[in-house]
């Protein structure tokens, strides 16, 4: 009868394995004892992405063009990922898809050039 449940728990030791080892192994890798010891150099401690240091208070205010930047991005971002679809359904939705997709671009290409035009691209 408990050989029934053998793959059963099978299953749960694969299972857990393959959530734990990639944890151990990334812990052990990361370890200063094993590459030497940490330094890190200026180019890892200047700021990145947001346009400050790094290690300063929680609680301080973030430049609004960050946010703007942020936001554009992820707007043009999803925007172009409806081409994807669209190319892949381009023999089924026939010229009437192409000249939807035609329009879309169109429209997101002015908004673009608005905001090109306006200096939100611009960091400064």
């Amino acid at each position: 009868m408990l050989q029934n449940y053998f793959p059963i728990l099978l299953f749960i030791i694969v299972g857990i394995a393959i959530g734990v080892v990639p944890v151990v192994i990334s812990w052990v890798i990361s370890q200063p004892w094993l590459l030497g010891t940490y330094r890190p150099d200026s180019e890892k401690l200047s700021p990145y992405e947001c346009g400050f240091e790094a290690f300063e208070d929680a609680r301080m205010k973030f430049d609004v063009r960050y946010y703007l930047i942020a936001i554009l991005f992820i707007l043009f971002d999803l925007e172009i990922a409806f081409l994807f679809p669209w190319a892949v359904a381009l023999k089924e939705i026939g010229m009437p898809g192409f000249v939807a997709m035609l329009v879309f671009l169109a429209v997101l290409v002015v908004g673009f050039v608005y905001e090109w035009m306006k200096g939100a691209l611009e960091w400064e």
